[in-house]
């Protein structure tokens, strides 16, 4: 069975125009097209696809998207360099999870303090709260938005 761009890009959660530009970049070599053009996606295609996608929406750029799309064509010779560089991806996401886990804390602080002026009627009832008044799983994320850049660019 084939898929137009239209089919495929709904498939995929993505505008037809992603797909038409992932092919202008080359991303997509696999693509067949029809004797007038029109671009027909396999069932097959779809794994190439999500990966695609997958890398983008970790940040890598389309060129190395590109690089690594180039490697699979060659075949078995370039594995590991396709390791390499979903390893390296990789440590950027969990980089990312990491940073993204520290603003989540940042949030649920603010939630925190939000909610308890709420209750008090002000913000001022912050001021006279010491840090153990504060819910234990909070405290860093406290400490991180009133030393912690400083403390970090001591530490540089």
């Amino acid at each position: 069975m084939f898929y137009t761009v239209g089919e495929a890009a709904k498939r995929l959660g993505v505008a037809p125009s992603t797909l038409r530009y992932y092919d202008k970049e080359g991303l997509l070599p696999f693509v067949e097209r029809t004797n007038g053009g029109i671009r027909m996606f396999k069932q097959s295609d779809f794994e190439g696809l999500r990966l695609i996608e997958c890398l983008k929406k970790t940040g890598m750029p389309i060129k190395d998207i590109k690089r690594f799309m180039d490697l699979c064509s060659v075949g078995d010779e370039s594995i590991s360099e396709r390791l390499e560089m979903i390893d390296r991806q990789r440590e950027r996401v969990l980089e990312q999870i990491e940073q993204l886990k520290e603003n989540l804390q940042i949030l649920d602080y603010k939630h925190w303090y939000y909610e308890t002026a709420k209750a008090a009627g002000t913000c001022a009832v912050h001021d006279s709260l010491s840090a153990q008044d504060v819910p234990s799983d909070l405290r860093a994320a406290r400490e991180n938005l009133e030393g912690g850049v400083q403390e970090r660019a001591k530490g540089s």
